[in-house]
């Protein structure tokens, strides 16, 4: 599964990348400047592309709209970190997502772990050719019925792994959901039935992608730590 993610990139090359406006006023502090890791299980505010033309900062977490409590969607946003592609139009908290509410979460790479001989050893993976590449996703807007204030929250789509992925999260053997930017465009068409939306969702080229070990203490470091991402191996491709 895909929990940790890493945007190296600063608000306004996002901008560029993705053709939108931002107003610094309404992107939140963290999302300003490089974020070399992403924990999801802190439910952070991510920069996230939508049909809209503006750079949107949800919270990683999809809590349903139809919610009932705070005690509730903070239990549900645990599972719904991720969302796997073959179910997500059966499950409750997603299917109307997918077919309303789809959006890209920006990457430059994202976080697996190896598991092997008792071991586990910590990979960061990439595009080659992509400085800067989309993950598919969803999301929704719940609001808080006791203070009348709401909250936009996502999931992240994941598919079966590649062989090259599958090399590194070799235990569930899943992977994010990367769309080509031809894919992105589609991604955002209201006009798309499920059966559109399935053919989308499939495994990036394993030609596309490489990665390398990174030290296994890059988990404890602050997010804007640039270490994070250095080597202690050669890369894999």
């Amino acid at each position: 599964m895909c929990f940790h993610n890493s945007m190296i990139k600063k608000v306004g090359d996002l901008a560029m990348r993705y053709e939108r406006k931002t107003d610094i006023i309404h992107v939140v502090r963290d999302l300003i400047n490089e974020q070399y890791h992403i924990n999801a299980f802190y439910f952070p505010k991510c920069a996230i592309i939508t049909s809209d033309s503006e750079i949107q900062a949800f919270s990683w977490g999809l809590i349903p709209s139809w919610t009932s409590t705070v005690e509730d969607a903070q239990e549900i946003r645990k599972i719904t970190l991720n969302i796997r592609a073959e179910s997500i139009f059966q499950k409750p908290f997603s299917r109307e997502s997918i077919m309303k509410r789809r959006c890209l979460i920006p990457s430059t790479g994202y976080f697996e772990w190896r598991y092997e001989n008792g071991k586990k050893t910590p990979y960061f993976i990439h595009l080659k050719d992509e400085e800067i590449f989309s993950m598919a996703g969803i999301y929704d807007i719940w609001m808080d019925k006791e203070t009348g204030s709401s909250l936009i929250t996502f999931s992240l789509v994941t598919t079966r792994a590649n062989p090259f992925a599958a090399y590194f999260q070799n235990v569930k053997k899943r992977m994010p959901l990367i769309l080509s930017v031809e894919e992105e465009k589609r991604w955002f068409d209201p006009e798309l039935n499920m059966e559109d939306i399935s053919s989308l969702m499939k495994p990036v080229g394993a030609e596309r992608m490489t990665a390398y070990q990174v030290d296994s203490d890059f988990i404890h470091k602050p997010s804007n730590d640039p270490t994070i991402l250095e080597r202690t191996s050669l890369a894999v491709s």
